[in-house]
Parts: structure tokens; C-alpha cells; sequence
């Protein structure tokens, strides 16, 4: 059936030609096409991931490490951390270490890791970032091989590791980690990812000739159970796996996104599983879970092949008031965009649009849904490198360096492979990908991490004349950083909804702070915020080309101008 324009449908088509150059007469003279540029180096990123690689292929080695937005110290510009691993025990190795950059406002970040305490020699993977005690500040907790930690944030620029104090230590291969109010008490709950049971003592010997060493597959080695730790308040918490439900040795788990997929104000968990069936936990309300990924959909691909899952994010990105699912997959396998059909069930439209056909032949990690053009729709991104340096000679097809794709979102559940046009045109190992605007202009950069190579920042350049409006939440009887609270932005020309959320892409943390496109409405005419405690606010005519700070309550803390 041909479905009618909109008069938002007009307005983003002509805002998005103006933005990509091939606009009619409505794109003005003055704008610039939209692109990415890395500012790696003047903005002051000296990062390099370190594998700990000797020629043993061990299969940590290849799954990099994520990174993190967090504003550690409460100046309202969102801070770097960058997660890293380490040499083996017993191999010589240099010592390296986690690092924190500290955004100074003008495009350039400081390394302020020495004095932080994040400076922690472990083989690092992934990061969350969460305000666990409510007392204002941003805390953080880092995942890693054997052992994670989390910091607690000391308000004066320092953090604590406080893992044993509020036991939640996990001694699995820990991957990516979200922060999130199970029960809706307040309090931010901890859910960690584990990958498979490895340790150099059980490694195996694989090779595709029978002499020569090569790295595993993870079905090679058992499953590992996630993780749920039920926070107790008082710093402490408890780890309630086996009574919530949660528990399933099985997975070989890598990716998680907090997801009410039912729109019953409670939140669900999706988790993408490694060459295992994928999971959806729903939230029975009780303080348990269950599991229902096969009746939802999620679990298989369409052909009912367990896929190689990585990375894994939720949006509500058709503005239907639903939020479904993007899954990124080994090569040869494609995207998984699971299209939620409102009656519990998800539908994987990839195959049967150009994200299947173009994403085919990538192996993706980090992923996330976001709004690049701030035309009201969310767009998403995939950060994209194989696991195996030698691919290409075993499938020419194939190469251990991959572009990044972004997808432009063109309405009615139609996307569109942008990236090059965008300025992604080198080839990476990507794997952890994280989203934020760095410098208050109301759009945003990409934070991306390499498997044994540098970190990288994208700036948001161009000007695609569409406008935007930012909020930050801060709860009172939610918890602090209102993670969990539904946002709906109105506009004459149409409704969009995000959530504020913790996890999401690989092992990588976004900025709490949402970003909502307006397309070329310069007010909103009113938001609606839906707090986890179940409290509901209407603010009223809201100007683009702010920064709102709201307080649960409907009390508008600070409006910060963006930055021209």
C-alpha cells in the first residue's frame, strides 16, 4: 500500500537533500554538506589499544576493547574514557592502563588519568557509566577479563575502586555492562555480559591447516551466565542471577540494551549472544525475568540460525511509539534490525531492505541508533573490523579492515548506506563505538576504538539547517540520572521518543544526555517525561538550540544555549 507524505515526510526530505548536496531550491546557499571529521590528533586522543598478543592467538586478543562518555566531573561536557587490556600474566609487556581525558571546552581533551585512579592495570573490555549512590555524581564500572571493578566517584576528580566493599565483582570474561532500575526503586541496578569460560590454562588449539595456530571460535569453549546485581542502597548489592531468572551457563553473551519492548513502563533486557541464541528477559514486575527471545523473534535469524552477535541497541526508530532492535552480526551473515510489531513480536526487516544486502559482508561490533541530521528520525551507525588478520586469503570477499557504515533513516522503514558519503572512508578493526556531543552544538560526534589500534573521534561538521533541542534528566524519586525515563518531544510536524539508557553498542557507553532532531521546527510545542518512579511532566513550548537540564518534578534546573 503507498503510503501519503507527510508534511514531516517533506520536511525531512528536503532537509536531508540539503544536507547531502542535493537539495532544490529550498536548501540555503550557506549550508554545508554534512560530514564527519576526525579530530583525533587536535583534539588531544593518544590512545592505542594494546592486545597482549605473542603469537599464541588467544581469543581475548580479538575482541578489543569499548569506550565511554561520562561527565566525571559535573562541568556539563561529556569526558572520554577509553578502556584498555593488558599483557598476560607471566609475559612481558609494557604497562598500560585505562585513561580518562577531560574535555576542556574547545575541542581538546587532557589526559587526566594519573591523577583519576582509573589508572588500573587490567585486561579491560568494557564500560558503563552510572550514578549508583545518587549522590550526584557519575560513577563507573569497567569489565574485563577475570576480574571488573567498579569506581566510585570521589567529586573531586578522583575515583575509588570500591568492587569488594559493594561486591559486585565478576571473575567471568566480562564484555559490555548497563545500569538500570529493575524493580523501580530508585536505585540503579547492574547488569554484566560474559562471554565463554576461557583461561590460558584451557585455551585450544584450532587451525584451519593442521600446523598452524589460528583463533578459536567461541563455540570451541563453554558458555558463561550474565550477570544481575540488585542494588541494596547503603553502596551495597547483591547478586540475584539465580532468583531473578537470569541465569543460563549457555550464553556467550557480548552485547546488552535495556528495552521495554511491551511499553508497560518496565524494563526488559535484550542480549546478543555470540553464536547462541539471542535473549529477551521480560520484566515480570516481581523482581524476576523471563526469557521469551524465541517467541519474540530475536533468537535466530530468519533461517533459524543462531548468528554471531556482537553489538546490540534499541530506538523507536518509525516514531510508532515502539522500540525495536538493531544486532550487529558476524560476516556473511548481515545486520539484524528486529522491527517490533506491537503485539510482542519482532520482525528482522534487514534481509528485505539495503541494510542486509549492504551490510553483508561486515563482521560488526559497536553499534548505535542516533539522529546525525537531526531530522527527527533516528539514523544508526556500525563500527566494523573482522577478528582474523589473514581473512582475506581463506574469503577474498572478506578483509580484517572494514569501513564503518551509518544508515540514513528515510522513513517507512526504509535506510540508505551514507558513511562515505559522510567521510568514512578508511578502513578500521573497529569495535567499541559510543555517541555525544563533545561541544554543545547540538549534534552528534563519534567516539570509535580499534582492536590493537587508536581510538578515533569523529566531529559532526556540516550544517544541515535542521534544528535540535538536548535533555539532561535528573531524578528525585527515580534515580539520579533518570536512566530509564521516557522522553517524547512533540513538534507541529510529529512526535519522537528516546530513553535515557545505559549500555547499548559493544561494551561502550553513550552520553546519558539526549539529542532530539527537529528537523526545521524551531520549538517544540511539548515534552512529556515519563520517569521510572511512574511520575509524569509536561514542559511546554521548548526552544530548539538549547541544553535543558530538568529536574523529575517539571522544575527546568538550567537552559544552556548551544554553542554556534
Amino acid at each position: 500500500m503507498k503510503v501519503a507524505p507527510t508534511r514531516r515526510d517533506f520536511l525531512r526530505y528536503a532537509a536531508t537533500a540539503a544536507g547531502l548536496g542535493c537539495a532544490p531550491a529550498l536548501a540555503a546557499s550557506s549550508l554545508e554538506p554534512l560530514r564527519y571529521v576526525d579530530v583525533t590528533r587536535p583534539s588531544g586522543l593518544r590512545f592505542v589499544h594494546y592486545t597482549g598478543a605473542f603469537g599464541k592467538c588467544y581469543l581475548p586478543e580479538t575482541m578489543g576493547s569499548g569506550c565511554a562518555f561520562i561527565d566525571y566531573n559535573n562541568d556539563g561536557l561529556p569526558d572520554i574514557f577509553l578502556v584498555q587490556s593488558m599483557h598476560f600474566p607471566g609475559r612481558p609487556g609494557p604497562r598500560v592502563t585505562s585513561r580518562l581525558y577531560r574535555n576542556n571546552g574547545n575541542g581538546a581533551f587532557t589526559d587526566v588519568s594519573a591523577r583519576s585512579g582509573l589508572d588500573v592495570e587490567m585486561y579491560g573490555l568494557g564500560a558503563a557509566v552510572g550514578d549508583y549512590d545518587n549522590d550526584g555524581w557519575d560513577d563507573v564500572y569497567v569489565t574485563g577479563l577475570g576480574e571488573s571493578k567498579l569506581f566510585h566517584n570521589n567529586h573531586d576528580g578522583t575515583f575509588t575502586d570500591v568492587t569488594r566493599r559493594a561486591g559486585v565483582n565478576n571473575t567471568g570474561f566480562g564484555t559490555s555492562a548497563a545500569w538500570f532500575d529493575y524493580d523501580r526503586d530508585g536505585l540503579l541496578d547492574l547488569f554484566v555480559c560474559n562471554y565463554v569460560k576461557w583461561s590460558e590454562k584451557t585455551d585450544i588449539f584450532c587451525s584451519l591447516d593442521g600446523r598452524h595456530k589460528t583463533y578459536c571460535t567461541p563455540e570451541a569453549y563453554p558458555g558463561e551466565t550474565c550477570r544481575l546485581f540488585h542494588n541494596l542502597g547503603q553502596g551495597r548489592f547483591e547478586d540475584v542471577t539465580g532468583k531473578a531468572g537470569i541465569y543460563d551457563p549457555t550464553g556467550k553473551n557480548l552485547g546488552v540494551a535495556i528495552i521495554d519492548y511491551n511499553g508497560d513502563g518496565w524494563p526488559d533486557i535484550a542480549v546478543s549472544n555470540d553464536t547462541q541464541p539471542s535473549k529477551l528477559y521480560r520484566n515480570n514486575r516481581n523482581g524476576t525475568f523471563t526469557e521469551v527471545g524465541v517467541q519474540a523473534g530475536i533468537a535466530f535469524s530468519e533461517d533459524g540460525i543462531a548468528r554471531g552477535a556482537m553489538g546490540i541497541d534499541a530506538a523507536d526508530f518509525d516514531d510508532s511509539g515502539r522500540f525495536s532492535l538493531l544486532e550487529g552480526n558476524f560476516s556473511n551473515q548481515m545486520l539484524g534490525l528486529y522491527h517490533n510489531e506491537g503485539s510482542g513480536d519482532f520482525i528482522d526487516i534487514a534481509p528485505s531492505t539495503t541494510v542486509g544486502r549492504t551490510s553483508l559482508l561486515s563482521l560488526s561490533f559497536g553499534l548505535f541508533f542516533f539522529d546525525y541530521d537531526l531530522d527527527g528520525l533516528q539514523d544508526f551507525f556500525v563500527a566494523n573490523g573482522h577478528i582474523s588478520p589473514d581473512i582475506h586469503a581463506v574469503q577474498p570477499q572478506v578483509t580484517y579492515r572494514e569501513l564503518p557504515l551509518v544508515y540514513h533513516n528515510n522513513g517507512h522503514d526504509r535506510f540508505h548506506s551514507v558513511g562515505r558519503e559522510l567521510g568514512f572512508t578508511q578502513k578500521l578493526v573497529g569495535r567499541g563505538a559510543a555517541y555525544a556531543d563533545t561541544g554543545n552544538r547540538g549534534r552528534q560526534d563519534i567516539l570509535l576504538t580499534t582492536n590493537g589500534g587508536p581510538a578515533h573521534l569523529y566531529e559532526n561538521a556540516g550544517d544541515s539547517g535542521n534544528h535540535s533541542l538536548r535533555i539532561r534528566t535528573v531524578g528525585t524519586n527515580s534515580n539520579r540520572d533518570g536512566i530509564g525515563a521516557l522522553i517524547r518531544v512533540h513538534t507541529p510536524s510529529g512526535m519522537s521518543e528516546q530513553t535515557v539508557h545505559s549500555g547499548s553498542s559493544y561494551c561502550s557507553q553513550s552520553e546519558l544526555t539526549l539529542t532530539f532532531g527537529m528537523a526545521r521546527e524551531d520549538q517544540a510545542d511539548h515534552v512529556e517525561i515519563s520517569w521510572p518512579s511512574g511520575h509524569q511532566d509536561v514542559l511546554k513550548s521548548l526552544r530548539a538550540g538549547f541544553t535543558y537540564t530538568v529536574q523529575e518534578g517539571g522544575r527546568i534546573l538550567s537552559t544552556k544555549p548551544f554553542r554556534s
